[in-house]
C-alpha cells in the first residue's frame, strides 16, 4: 500500500517529524509492507454491487495488526467503569460496567495509531475524543489515524468513510485546547 494524502491536524505531521521520526518510519515501512491485493476477497452482497470483489475491512485490519506487532507495537485495553452517581432513581450500572472497554489500535513510545476502515463516526470519535482521552491517561502525546482515501474507500462496502471527507470535517471543526497532535494518512492500494 502506500501514503496518497497526508494531513496535519493541530501540528501533527511536525510533531511527529520532530518528536517520533523513527516511529514515523517504520509507520510507513508498515503501510508499504502491506499487499492490498491479497485483501480484495469479499464478495459483495450489496444491491448496487452485488457479486462484485471488494477489499475486505477485517482483512485490512488483520493485516495491519501483524505488521504492527512485527515492530513491537502493541493495542492499548483501558477498562470503562461507569460513574453510578448521575442517575436519578436507584439504580447500578453495575452490569453495565461487565466487559466495557476503551482501546487504541496501536501505541509505541507515547504515540497512538488508529487504522479506520469503518464508518465515519469512527473516525471523527477517534481524532476527537479517544486520542484526547488516552492522553489524558497518561498513555500518549501525539497520534496518527491511518484511513482510505476515496478511490480507496470507494472499493470496499459502502459506508466506509475516506480522508477527504474526515480532512473536510476537522478543517471545518477547528482546533480545540483538548485536541492532541494528529497525523492523519489516506492510503491507497
Amino acid at each position: 500500500m502506500r501514503i496518497a494524502a497526508t494531513y496535519s491536524f493541530n501540528q501533527g505531521k511536525e510533531v511527529l517529524e520532530q518528536n517520533y521520526p523513527s516511529l514515523l518510519a517504520e509507520i510507513k515501512d508498515v503501510i508499504a509492507l502491506v499487499d492490498a491485493s491479497k485483501h480484495k476477497k469479499k464478495k459483495s452482497k450489496e444491491k448496487t454491487m452485488k457479486g462484485t470483489m471488494l477489499y475486505s475491512p477485517v482483512s485490512l485490519n488483520k493485516a495491519f495488526k501483524k505488521q504492527f506487532s512485527v515492530k513491537g507495537w502493541e493495542s492499548q485495553r483501558v477498562k470503562c467503569e461507569y460513574r453510578s452517581d448521575v442517575y436519578e432513581t436507584d439504580y447500578s450500572p453495575a452490569r453495565l460496567n461487565k466487559g466495557a472497554f476503551r482501546e487504541m489500535d496501536f501505541l509505541k513510545d507515547r504515540l497512538g495509531i488508529e487504522v479506520q476502515f469503518g464508518k465515519y463516526a469512527f473516525m471523527v470519535y477517534n481524532v476527537s475524543a479517544k486520542m484526547t482521552i488516552f492522553r489524558n491517561l497518561g498513555f500518549i502525546d501525539a497520534g496518527v489515524e491511518i484511513v482510505p482515501v476515496k478511490k480507496f474507500a470507494n472499493e470496499m462496502s459502502s459506508g466506509v468513510s475516506y480522508f477527504e471527507q474526515f480532512v473536510w470535517d476537522l478543517d471545518r471543526r477547528g482546533i480545540s485546547n483538548i485536541d492532541i497532535p494528529v497525523l492523519i494518512l489516506g492510503i491507497d492500494h
